[in-house]
């Protein structure tokens, strides 16, 4: 039971120090990434692994734009928050 409580909290305060860090126009533009990356007018190389890659970046520029936060910028220390 005490195993449990360590791990409520502790992902707790990982979810507390997660705050976001990308201000509206960045989010407005990977938002509008995601949906030419994801959409029919998306890149097409015919290689596998590229063509797999534009729809993993696509996949995490729509989850960064609805979350706010990208884990790129948390790691370089950029706060685009109050831009």
């Amino acid at each position: 039971m005490l195993l449990k409580q360590r791990i409520v909290k502790r992902s707790r305060e990982e979810v507390n120090n997660m705050k976001q860090n990308l201000g509206k126009l960045d989010r407005i533009l990977r938002f509008a990434l995601a949906f030419w990356f994801l959409g029919p007018f998306a890149p097409y190389y015919g290689i596998k692994w590229v063509d797999g890659l534009i729809f993993v970046l696509g996949v995490i520029a729509l989850v960064e734009s609805f979350v706010g936060w990208c884990l790129l910028h948390h790691l370089l220390k950029i706060n685009n928050k109050n831009q």
